[in-house]
């Protein structure tokens, strides 16, 4: 990890947690290192996963960190603010693949500033889309023969 890079912990319901981590590598694959994953089994005391986490957030090394969790109330969360409290480190609760993906992209701002970003990134990459909309960044191109297992990626 770069000196100036914040790290990320992701913990969140398993299998969660991995999942979001295999797909931001699989859009980011230099990211491995900023990131740090924690599934929390369905019967794993607090205490247990608090413990976890905190060997997980030392393991790091990271002077800076952004704790990314799935639901507000529920373990994972509860865990998270307890892990935070007097560390400096921040917390957004509600993780969702935008926002890490916004998380990794500006992991080399201040700790506040990528906190705001992968907040916007999760917003913003909540919409309602209707059936006739056509996808986003594709460019419509009518089909050739020689183009027909081209995929725009």
């Amino acid at each position: 990890m770069t000196p100036t890079s914040n790290h990320i912990l992701l913990i969140a319901h398993a299998p969660l947690a991995q999942a979001l981590y295999e797909c931001a590598l699989h859009v980011f694959a230099d990211s491995h290192e900023h990131v740090s994953v924690l599934d929390v089994p369905p019967h794993e005391s607090p205490e247990v996963t608090l413990n976890h986490a905190r060997g997980l957030l030392a393991q790091s090394g990271a002077a800076r960190t952004l704790v990314l969790v799935d639901v507000f109330g529920a373990t994972p969360s509860n865990v998270a603010q307890r892990l935070v409290e007097g560390s400096g480190a921040r917390l957004v609760v509600g993780v969702n693949l935008p926002m890490l993906l916004r998380a990794i992209c500006y992991r080399n701002e201040t700790l506040d500033g990528q906190m705001a970003r992968a907040l916007a990134g999760g917003q913003q990459g909540m919409m309602q889309v209707g059936a006739g909309s056509a996808p986003q960044n594709q460019n419509a191109r009518k089909e050739h023969a020689q183009d027909r297992d081209h995929h725009q990626q």
